[in-house]
């Protein structure tokens, strides 16, 4: 018997049919010879197994070459649609970027800029001096540094205070961040001795000191539990009575707050979450956060605090392997202008403007997008919900708000979610008992009538 495998067509012989001359004549013809013979590749495998049907024309090729090159053009990190209500979604890239940002990014991208260069004197400049004022007027701080994200300041903070020695933290400290990297990994990372002190609920401003009668301890360390609660029978040291013990002995006091909120929380309508400047101003020698959280900027990690150990940590040569590019520095310097006016700032950076939207403002916005579906041929319905503040901050913390809960007909729930993944541009919803539900908590106003389009195709059984 003739193995249908000798049927299949050759490539040079497939390559110069009439089928593949437009091909060519549009794409690259590496990529289409790379796609041809993957075709080929997987009509043998077939074949090899014994698969049903004849092998592959050199039209049904092209075919599944062009679909192919098709998704050759479709780049791998694409625009979504955040309608879960999770504002801070990491998988989502967290905080949405603020206008003003976003221009600014954009014209540091377009060309050159002095990111490393004085202006004013004519010579080579410093990277590091771009937000530093911004930074020192709006914190307090006496000094302040920019690296490439959170967790790397931590780990430049706590090589450069404390590397070779001993660094006290509470037990009930010891946290897993996102990626299911843990703050004690981390630490060890830092080339530092992790001293454990008190236990997972309870933890005094004794147990630290304890910890200096027998150890080799240089810095203390506090972490904010940003994204878990403990509750009920607790105690933990405040950081003005760890600043205190820290000057008294001669060591740095460095605290991973995270969150990196710069307004009054109840301008946002949270509780008591912390502020950078009310942490430096109860002593904190070293404050590090991420510029991509509460902040509402690009990701960053931002360092502030006293002169010192600040300089040092620049001086660090793992501060060049965590330096960020000039887009991110613009992005974020021009998110801290916008903090000058903290109104300015509540109604231009997105994300604050989402976690401060009161529920009579989405329920309105909410049953217009019904309104509208409903118009268009697919029944809605709005219900109450609650939405997150999310990126691993406002542990327990839901925010009231309505929800849009289209009727998805002959499709499933979730098979209506699968399509609006896939769709342009991909729109994420989250599905609970086979419902869908829309919380436009997180949708920008000028998405809603895409929203709206992508819906009624998603939802209605004649449209593909």
């Amino acid at each position: 018997m003739t193995d249908p495998r000798r049927h299949l067509p050759g490539v040079d012989r497939v390559l110069a049919s009439t089928a593949f001359a437009a091909l060519l004549a549009e794409h690259p013809r590496q990529r289409i010879l790379h796609h041809l013979r993957s075709a080929l590749d997987h009509a043998r495998e077939d074949l090899a197994r014994g698969t049903d049907g004849p092998p592959p024309r050199i039209g049904d090729l092209a075919r599944e070459v062009e679909k192919a090159l098709a998704l050759d053009r479709i780049p791998s990190l694409r625009p979504v649609i955040n309608a879960t209500g999770v504002v801070l979604h990491t998988n989502l890239g967290r905080a949405p970027i603020a206008p003003a940002a976003r221009s600014a990014m954009a014209r540091a991208a377009r060309g050159y800029g002095n990111l490393e260069f004085d202006l004013e004197r004519g010579s080579r400049g410093s990277r590091y001096v771009h937000c530093v004022q911004l930074l020192r007027e709006l914190t307090g701080a006496a000094a302040a540094l920019v690296v490439n994200n959170a967790a790397g300041a931590l780990v430049l903070g706590m090589n450069t205070l404390a590397a070779g020695k001993e660094v006290a933290v509470s037990r009930g400290e010891l946290v897993e961040i996102g990626g299911g990297f843990r703050i004690p990994e981390i630490l060890v990372r830092s080339g530092v001795r992790l001293r454990e002190v008190g236990s997972t609920n309870r933890t005094r401003i004794a147990d630290y000191e304890a910890a200096f009668d027998t150890g080799d301890v240089a810095a203390l360390l506090k972490v904010h539990r940003s994204n878990f609660r403990i509750e009920g029978f607790t105690e933990e040291a405040g950081v003005a009575e760890l600043a205190k013990l820290a000057d008294r002995l001669g060591v740095h006091f460095f605290h991973d707050l995270g969150t990196g909120l710069m307004m009054d929380p109840a301008a946002l309508g949270l509780p008591g979450e912390p502020r950078v400047a009310d942490t430096l101003a109860n002593g904190a020698h070293v404050v590090g956060f991420s510029g991509d959280k509460l902040l509402g900027g690009p990701q960053a990690g931002i360092l502030v605090g006293r002169k010192e150990p600040i300089a040092n940590m620049r001086q660090n040569p793992l501060c060049r392997s965590l330096r960020v590019d000039k887009v991110t520095l613009a992005g974020l310097e021009a998110t801290l202008r916008l903090y000058r006016d903290p109104g300015r700032a509540l109604r231009e950076i997105p994300a604050l403007r989402m976690i401060a939207s009161s529920p009579e403002e989405l329920l309105g916005r909410a049953r217009r997008l019904a309104a509208a579906l409903e118009a268009r041929g697919v029944e809605a319905r709005v219900s109450p919900g609650s939405s997150l503040v999310g990126g691993g901050t406002c542990p327990g913390v839901t925010l009231d708000t309505f929800v849009v809960e289209p009727t998805t007909g002959a499709r499933s729930a979730s098979a209506v979610a699968r399509r609006l993944r896939r769709g342009e541009p991909s729109v994420l919803a989250p599905v609970e008992k086979d419902r869908l539900g829309l919380d436009l908590r997180t949708v920008e106003p000028q998405e809603e009538n895409l929203l709206v389009e992508r819906l009624v195709r998603a939802c209605l059984p004649d449209i593909d």
